[in-house]
């Protein structure tokens, strides 16, 4: 069967426009520059223990004066310092970081990519014109607190666990699909990059790829496989991920779309009314294996 069967032709067409509108995204080689390594290897179920199959860092090079004069990069980098990782242990919010909360919407919302996001979810009747009730669905999706551990109090929420990044029970790593996330932490030597994870022998990813799946270690556990989006905008994929959202209903959605010149599948899973966790999974890439 082609691998290109089963994609969801209406999301590609929306995600494709979402792409092309993605100016802020970085260019691999020029803005950054990362170093795949080896493949990673096999981890058992349950272990921390993983062998490093790439010496080196992932990111060789970012350019920082981009991520701090890009407004939306800016903020969103505030925003990684405002939880406490461990589920089980109670968020609290200070003033200062719902603020932080808000003007990193309000740079998002200001985006002519999240503008096309906006106007074809109001399209599709699955969210409010008016930009102000947007913006408060968008903050409930995406930063209001909820009970992840039932064991404890309000611990988590979907920006957390998908740009954040969580560990569960003292015991795994869950969520942290952010690649600005991996660079800041990997900088800090908090991230160690294991080598990257391919669906297949035959599809190896290049560097210059904008979707990886990778493994690495963080804060003392290992992640046997993790996938990230490289390079694109905190908007792109808020919008991304917030559509895939609001277009279903059901706990777990995965979509399969072609967005550029990159086959994946998108997988959204809700948390009543938030994002309990969402992710891209490379399948191929540069129409390798299509």
């Amino acid at each position: 069967m082609a691998r290109s069967e089963g994609v969801n032709q209406e999301l590609t067409v929306v995600l494709n426009q979402l792409w092309s509108l993605d100016t802020n995204r970085l260019k691999p080689g020029t803005d950054y520059t990362i170093a795949l390594q080896g493949k990673a290897g096999y981890v058992a179920k349950g272990s921390n223990q993983a062998r490093d199959n790439a010496r080196a860092p992932l990111f060789s090079y970012v350019n920082e004066n981009k991520l701090k004069s890009i407004k939306t990069y800016s903020l969103f980098m505030s925003l990684l310092d405002n939880y406490e990782p461990s589920t089980g242990v109670s968020e609290t919010e200070t003033t200062e970081e719902l603020m932080e909360n808000q003007l990193f919407l309000n740079a998002v919302l200001e985006t002519e990519l999240m503008k096309c996001a906006h106007g074809y979810l109001v399209s599709k009747g699955q969210s409010p014109s008016d930009q102000l009730q947007f913006k408060k669905q968008l903050y409930d999706i995406w930063f209001k607190l909820y009970h992840r551990d039932r064991s404890g109090g309000e611990d988590s929420c979907g920006f957390e666990h998908v740009f954040v990044g969580e560990t569960k029970y003292g015991k795994e790593i869950i969520g942290f699909h952010n690649w600005v996330q991996f660079y800041l932490q990997e900088k800090q030597g908090q991230v160690d990059y294991k080598g990257y994870k391919a669906q297949e022998e035959k599809s190896t990813p290049d560097e210059d790829d904008h979707i990886l799946n990778l493994q690495f270690s963080w804060k003392g556990f290992v992640k046997p496989v993790g996938s990230s989006f490289i390079g694109v905008s905190p908007e792109f994929e808020v919008a991304l991920f917030t559509i895939i959202f609001l277009r279903s209903t059901e706990k777990v959605t995965t979509v399969k779309v072609k967005v550029d010149e990159y086959l994946l599948e998108v997988v959204v899973c809700r948390h009543g009314r938030a994002i309990g966790t969402s992710y891209p999974k490379l399948l191929s890439s540069n129409n390798r294996d299509l």
